[in-house]
């Protein structure tokens, strides 16, 4: 096992972020799920990747993972966003699945999940991994970066008055 690094130790009174994973041919994504994110460290190595930060409640939350198969630690990229942490991680092997994420299959952290939501058969797509990272993820910042009010809910009393008017039709009609 590779030592942990001395710059990120792990806090004494801390927990794991939940983290949501998947392969694509040459990358690796894990996102972990922390509400508004700070102070923010991420170390990548060959064989493992460390995250420590607080979260809102300014909770210590700090996962290690030893990685199923070895990465390239310097084609990788961070993204902090105000509720994960978005981590692409570039494989050194492309065009090999990985069936998990951590090297022992063994260990099933509770806290750690596959994404299926994004998880699909690659072995049939064109390669697109960097750039549809670029597209998903700037998407997503857009969505939260754009200003202006609530959508707006007026449609809602509406709604409101047709089901009040159901429930008192099905009270009346069985009573």
């Amino acid at each position: 096992m590779a030592m942990l690094p001395k710059n990120l130790p792990r806090p004494e009174d801390c927990q794991g972020a939940q983290a949501l994973w998947y392969d694509r041919k040459k990358y690796v994504i894990i996102n972990f799920v922390v509400q508004n994110p700070k102070d923010v460290e991420v170390d990548i190595q060959d064989t493992f990747i460390v995250l420590s930060c607080k979260d809102v409640g300014d909770n210590s939350i700090y996962n290690h993972i030893y990685f199923y198969d070895k990465v390239i630690k310097f084609d990788s990229q961070v993204k902090v966003y105000d509720r994960s942490i978005h981590i692409l991680i570039r494989k050194a092997k492309e065009n090999v699945a990985w069936p998990r994420l951590q090297k022992d299959g063994d260990l099933k952290p509770n806290w750690m999940a596959v994404d299926f939501d994004n998880w699909r058969d690659w072995e049939n797509e064109e390669d697109e991994g960097m750039a549809e990272y670029e597209q998903y993820f700037d998407m997503i910042q857009d969505m939260g970066n754009k200003k202006g009010g609530p959508p707006a809910m007026d449609d809602l009393d509406d709604l409101v008055s047709t089901a009040r008017i159901h429930l008192q039709f099905a009270f009346h009609n069985n009573h």
